[in-house]
């Protein structure tokens, strides 16, 4: 008898549809308030908070550098974490496995301990700067603490563990009999790669970006604390407006943006890599 797993799962569709939609019409209903000040909301629907936040430099200034620092963070991500996984992924020694241990024991550990770890790392009396300083390369400490680049290397550190072990998955699922065959064929290893092992992992690649993306868009804790205060993203900025300003309804709009933003550039990737997709079919 073949199990109905449609029927199956339905229940637990149902609930987490019920529990995402509920939480997101309260944040989106509230963002069409005004703020009165003292937690205090209006009673009248408006679009005032949108207005403010898409005429003011400093709002879009925090959804540009949120945009940009989760792109960078992505793309650094898949270019360590891909060479990694693959290497798991084709050796055939027990140390594959030790390998593939370690990558999932850091994934364990939490965001705090890991950016706190960098803070560490990264001091002015720090193990990095008292090598580079021995050495000569620079002649005062570097810091990331308060930039772009702190934050983006945060986000990596927070996101690298779970795309290595997701591209870890796509890559075990192609055969290595097809890298054996173009080898037998004449193709060097870089060709191999561009060839065959990229060409075929390109969609689990693509799921694993966008995945990654996503979570950089909505990190807290990295661009928090290796931010500084000196550098905002909107899951930042939408703690400082609850917390300090206690203005509800323009956080709940900044989260409104931030949700429609993250979805829109989704939507985006997946159209245009659906066109280059047909167009390279067509070609051939």
């Amino acid at each position: 008898m073949k199990a109905r797993w449609d029927l199956i799962l339905l229940p637990s569709l149902v609930i987490m549809l019920v529990l995402l939609g509920a939480s997101q019409y309260v944040f989106l209903k509230g963002s069409f308030f005004r703020d009165l000040g003292l937690g205090r909301t209006g009673d009248v629907l408006e679009a005032t908070n949108y207005l403010r936040f898409f005429t003011d430099p400093f709002y879009l200034r925090v959804l540009w550098i949120t945009t940009k620092v989760s792109l960078l963070a992505t793309v650094f991500t898949l270019l360590l974490g891909y060479p990694l996984a693959y290497v798991i992924a084709r050796m055939r020694s027990r140390w594959a496995m030790v390998l593939l241990a370690g990558v999932v024991v850091t994934t364990f550990v939490t965001i705090v301990i890991k950016v706190f770890g960098l803070i560490i790392i990264f001091s002015a009396e720090g193990p990095l700067n008292r090598f580079l300083m021995g050495a000569g390369f620079v002649d005062a400490p570097y810091s990331i603490m308060g930039t772009h680049t702190g934050v983006v290397v945060g986000l990596m550190h927070f996101t690298l563990g779970f795309g290595v072990l997701l591209l870890y998955s796509v890559i075990r699922t192609i055969p290595q009999s097809l890298e054996d065959a173009a080898q037998i064929h004449g193709s060097n290893r870089a060709r191999v790669f561009m060839r065959v092992v990229f060409p075929l992992s390109l969609p689990g690649v693509t799921v694993g970006a966008l995945m990654i993306f996503n979570m950089c868009m909505g990190a807290f804790t990295s661009a928090a604390l290796l931010g500084a205060g000196k550098v905002f993203t909107l899951p930042v900025l939408i703690q400082r407006t609850v917390m300090m300003e206690i203005k509800y309804s323009m956080a709940a709009t900044q989260a409104a943006v931030l949700l429609v933003s993250v979805l829109l550039i989704n939507l985006l990737s997946i159209y245009l890599l659906r066109r280059l997709r047909t167009a390279r079919l067509v070609v051939a």
